[in-house]
């Protein structure tokens, strides 16, 4: 008696190719990412004094990046179509948009282009600090990435449990995302004073210090985009989206802003918490009854 093959049915096979072709999906972003982070080092390069609108363009390009980037993981958590091979792209792309783009528009912004009108030996000072600082907060950022990458279960030193709500450390996205609004906000207009300069040079410290520090940060992994009821959502996303598209200067920078000091304000939360601990309670032993 011949032996008989299951019977499969013509729609099964269209599923099966679409469940592998849904891997693409993460993917594409991915690639968008680095388009991104690629185009934004090209305006960069270009960009000088008279035609600083190259510098606009690259940190607006950082900013689009930061977008495909939290798609692309959340399209891939949704879609259930993560992969080993998804991640470690993604890490890469990461290193170049969010590490080498927004380090070279930093130094090209904050230092390069300052007016020769500044003392020579001054000038020449602060822009090789502000080389070491930029480089400094490339490192930061890939430093952050490979700890995220081998940090199974990991533990912020501020309050809070540990999981998915929050990173540990700010994520090297949000840091680029600080240095593109900075300069989107000034319409790529080099800064063109020492003690500005100066000042810049602080900040992108700073963005690097807090990239590898282990205070936690929002996540924004709680949110759920497949509740029943996500009208409350999709209005303040709606909003944000019309703020963003009129007012993207103003908004972009308070944003990046808040979110860097989100941060900074847990941890001080912590240390006072810390230094003033509740007082324990005090239990008062019921008075018996004869």
């Amino acid at each position: 008696m011949e032996e008989q093959t299951p019977y499969r049915r013509d729609s099964d096979r269209p599923r099966g190719r679409m469940r592998k072709g849904m891997y693409i999906l993460p993917s594409l972003f991915t690639t968008a990412n680095i388009a991104a982070g690629f185009y934004a080092i090209l305006q960069t390069t270009h960009a000088s004094a008279a035609e600083a609108w190259h510098l606009d363009f690259a940190a607006m390009a950082i900013g689009f990046a930061v977008l495909f980037d939290g798609l692309d993981g959340r399209i891939a958590r949704m879609t259930r179509t993560d992969s080993e091979f998804g991640r470690e792209l993604d890490s890469l792309a990461d290193v170049i948009t969010f590490g080498v783009a927004p380090a070279l528009l930093a130094w090209m912004w904050g230092f390069h282009l300052l007016p020769m009108t500044i003392e020579p030996e001054m000038r020449t000072k602060i822009v090789q600090l502000g080389s070491i600082a930029c480089f400094a907060f490339l490192m930061a950022g890939a430093s952050r990435l490979a700890r995220f990458n081998i940090t199974t279960n990991p533990q912020p030193s501020n309050p809070g449990r540990p999981g998915k709500k929050y990173f540990v450390g700010m994520p090297i996205p949000a840091g680029a995302g600080v240095i593109a609004a900075m300069v989107h906000f000034s319409a790529g207009v080099p800064i063109h004073s020492w003690w500005t300069a100066a000042s810049w040079l602080m900040m992108v410290v700073v963005v690097g210090y807090l990239m590898v520090s282990t205070w936690r940060f929002y996540s924004f992994k709680d949110i759920d985009f497949r509740s029943r009821r996500p009208f409350r959502l999709i209005v303040l996303i709606g909003i944000l989206i019309a703020l963003i598209w009129y007012f993207s200067r103003p908004v972009l920078f308070a944003i990046a802003l808040l979110y860097m000091v989100s941060g900074v304000l847990w941890r001080l939360q912590w240390i006072f918490r810390r230094k003033n601990p509740p007082a324990p309670p005090v239990y008062r032993e019921a008075s018996q009854t004869s």
